[in-house]
């Protein structure tokens, strides 16, 4: 239940024939404190609900917990969320061993790209792909709860 991820912006949409799958992603908060965010996520023809924790210093490591729901439930429980709801497409891509996923966001984040990876520790390597740019791991304007809240285009 520890996730351990690192956050890259991503320079160019060349990952897009890389990859290998792709879904649309509408979420909301519930609660989107940083002590505990509770999100609900529609991915695809799915519904999950997530809470996670703080990160620790290094911003790649926190508790998460997410349990999948029925998509009716997810869509209810949307219409209870803070103002300020995520829309994207997470594309994946896999590189070496691991999965990179990519999220293009539009609405109000429109013209933002993102990468995430998931690691099995903080000092795991990876291969970087060549579309992978600055990282923005430890920057919480790149959470999407700060997101729904502080959307990219007013920045």
């Amino acid at each position: 239940m520890l996730e351990i991820e690192r956050k890259f912006l991503v320079t160019s949409d060349a990952f897009k024939q890389e990859s290998f799958t792709q879904n649309r992603i509408k979420q909301g908060y519930l609660s989107s404190v940083p002590e505990r965010t509770v999100r609900v996520r529609i991915k695809g023809n799915k519904g999950y609900l997530t809470i996670k924790g703080v990160s620790n210093e290094s911003g790649m490591s926190r508790f998460e917990w997410e349990k999948e729901i029925p998509v009716a439930e997810a869509e209810k429980l949307l219409l209870l969320c803070e103002t300020g709801v995520i829309d994207k497409t997470r594309f994946e891509v896999k590189t070496g061993n691991h999965i990179v996923e990519i999220d293009e966001f539009y609405g109000e984040n429109e013209g933002l790209i993102m990468a995430e990876i998931e690691l099995q520790s903080e000092t795991e390597s990876f291969e970087k792909p060549i579309w992978l740019g600055a990282e923005v791991t430890n920057d919480q304007r790149y959470y999407n709860a700060y997101l729904s809240k502080n959307p990219y285009k007013n920045w």
